[in-house]
C-alpha cells in the first residue's frame, strides 16, 4: 500500500510528542520504568519490524519461538509489527518484551521508554556494482538512493522535482540518512519540488523504481537482492546514484524494566541460537544477520546526530 506524505519530520516529531503526552497521562509510568529493573517475563514476546513483506518475515521468524523457548525455559511468541513506531509504542506499553529494532527506532525507544540495547547484528559487508557480499563481518550497513538506469538521473541534484519512495520517517536507511545527506548536498526533500511516496518494505521501494511508479527510492544497500528472483534484470535496470555513510546495524532491544538477570539470559540465548545451524538459517533469511555482538547505547550517538540534522529539513 502506498500513500503520499509531506513535512515528514514534523509528523515524526508529532508522534514523539504524542508518546510523551501519553506517558504523562499514565502518571508515573515513564519514571517508574526507569527506576524499576526487576521485570521477570513468564512469557517472552518478541517483535520484528517489516523490512520487507511482513507475512514473509513472520513465516521465516516463527521457528525462533521453539529455539528461544528451549534456551530460556518459558513460552515465546514471535510476531511482526506493522511499522517502526508501533513496535516502539508496544515496548513502551509493556506489550512487547524484545524488539528487533533498527537504530533510529532504538534511539526513540530509549529516549521515550528507557529501552535497553543488548546486541547488534553482524552482517557480511556489501560492495558494488551488484550488491555482492564480502567475506568480512561488519556491525554496520549503508543506505542507497536507487534510480532506473535509463532515467537520466545521475546525482542528488537531479532529484529535484522528482518522486521518491521512502520508508517510515523513523527508518534510518529508508528516510533519515539519505534525506540528511541530500540536505548536505544542497537538496531539501521537503522543499525542492520533491514528491514522496511512503512504501512498506525496502523491497517495495526497489520495485517502485523498477516499475516506474517513482523516480527514486531510499533503501538499504543490498535491497535489490530482495526482488532478484522475481526480477532477474533488477541489477541492470535499477542502479544506485548515492551511498551514505555507515549506519549502526540492527539491534536486539529489551523493555526498560527488564531485570539484569534476564537481560543476560536473553543476550546469551540469541548469541547461542545464532551459532546453531537452524538458528543461523532463520536470522540470515529474515534480516541477513550472521550473528550478534554485545552493544551499548553510545554506539548510537551518530544516529542522534543525524536526527538533529533531520530536524533542519522543515526549517
Amino acid at each position: 500500500m502506498k500513500f503520499e506524505h509531506h513535512g515528514k519530520y514534523k509528523i515524526a516529531a508529532a508522534s514523539i510528542m504524542l508518546l510523551a503526552v501519553g506517558l504523562a497521562g499514565c502518571g508515573k509510568t515513564a519514571s517508574s520504568s526507569k527506576k524499576s529493573h526487576d521485570y521477570t517475563p513468564k512469557q517472552l514476546t518478541v517483535e520484528f519490524v517489516p523490512s520487507s513483506n511482513a507475512g514473509t518475515i513472520e513465516a521465516k521468524a516463527k521457528p525462533l519461538e521453539g529455539l528461544l523457548k528451549k534456551e530460556l525455559g518459558i513460552p515465546v511468541k514471535v510476531a511482526v509489527s506493522t511499522d517502526y513506531n508501533t513496535i516502539v509504542e508496544a515496548m513502551g506499553s509493556k506489550k512487547v518484551d524484545v524488539g528487533y529494532l533498527p537504530p533510529d527506532a532504538y534511539v526513540l525507544a530509549h529516549k521515550q521508554y528507557n529501552a535497553k540495547v543488548l546486541l547488534q547484528a553482524e552482517r557480511y559487508g556489501v560492495k558494488e556494482p551488484n550488491d555482492q557480499s564480502t567475506k568480512k563481518l561488519v556491525d554496520y550497513y549503508r543506505s542507497q538512493i536507487l534510480v532506473r538506469k535509463d532515467s537520466g538521473i545521475k546525482n542528488i541534484q537531479d532529484l529535484k522535482n522528482k518522486t521518491i519512495a521512502t520508508q517510515d520517517t523513523t527508518s534510518t536507511a529508508g528516510w533519515i540518512y539519505p534525506a540528511v545527506e541530500m540536505l548536505n548536498h544542497g537538496v531539501n526533500i521537503n522543499k525542492d519540488g520533491i514528491k514522496t511516496v511512503q512504501v512498506k518494505g525496502h523491497d517495495q521501494g526497489v520495485l517502485s523504481v523498477y516499475n516506474k511508479n517513482t523516480d527514486a527510492a531510499f533503501v538499504f544497500q543490498g535491497a535489490r537482492k530482495l526482488v532478484l528472483k522475481d526480477e532477474p534484470d533488477i541489477m541492470q535496470k535499477v542502479v544506485p546514484i548515492y551511498t551514505t555513510a555507515k549506519i549502526p546495524n540492527d539491534t536486539i532491544t529489551v523493555r526498560g524494566d527488564m531485570s539484569s538477570k534476564w537481560q543476560k539470559k536473553i543476550s546469551k540465548a540469541f548469541k547461542d541460537i545464532a551459532k546453531t545451524k537452524k538458528g543461523h538459517q532463520i536470522i540470515s533469511s529474515v534480516y541477513s544477520h550472521e550473528g550478534y555482538v554485545d552493544s551499548k547505547d553510545s554506539n548510537f550517538d551518530i544516529i542522534r546526530k543525524y536526527d538533529k540534522e533531520a530536524a533542519q529539513l522543515d526549517k
